[in-house]
């Protein structure tokens, strides 16, 4: 695994559209031990980002808006609730801050949940890492491996997911099934 300016990486922060991920969520006391393998890695770490995620009632999947200093973004996805790494059909929609749209959102579709959190990301290739600190549900390790190209199979998301878990120390006892809007309203 290379570190170091990712093309995959600037693709994911610079472009919409269709994307496929695998992807786990644990619980994680000790940020300071997963950045201590990412600097082995190589990570490039692209910053500390607060984030509003605001969650909508659709009728299929997810939908929420994301408002932060470095990703906003309309994300739908939709994504089975199980706790090891999760395939999940992604269709993102880069924005630029703007209340109305929020406001719209929330008019249209009527707000499900918000989820206030920092983020500090960082990425190893293709792979995005998540260390956040979760308003009312502490932290947490996100491992994302993405194709938002069509150069990476199912299978090999799967294989770089798992392989980031054991560099991780990622117990199956630290993962959770569910998204952190779940956790908010108690599921």
């Amino acid at each position: 695994m290379s570190g170091g300016a990712s093309d995959a990486g600037d693709r994911d922060l610079q472009s919409s559209g269709f994307r496929l991920n695998v992807e786990i969520k644990a619980r994680c006391a000790n940020h300071d031990a997963v950045r201590g393998v990412l600097e082995r890695l190589g990570s490039r770490k692209v910053g500390v980002d607060h984030q509003i995620d605001t969650y909508f009632r659709v009728p299929n999947g997810r939908l929420k808006l994301r408002e932060g200093g470095i990703e906003n973004s309309l994300i739908h996805y939709q994504r089975p609730d199980q706790s090891g790494p999760k395939t999940s059909d992604v269709l993102l929609y880069r924005v630029n801050p703007d209340p109305s749209l929020k406001a719209v959102l929330s008019r249209a579709l009527g707000v499900l949940v918000v989820v206030d959190k920092h983020r500090e990301i960082h990425f190893v290739d293709n792979v995005k890492i998540h260390l956040d600190e979760v308003d009312s549900l502490g932290r947490f390790l996100e491992i994302e491996a993405i194709d938002a190209d069509g150069s990476h199979t199912e299978a090999q998301l799967q294989s770089q997911c798992e392989a980031f878990m054991a560099h991780f120390g990622v117990e199956d006892s630290d993962l959770l099934e569910v998204s952190y809007s779940d956790m908010m309203m108690g599921g």
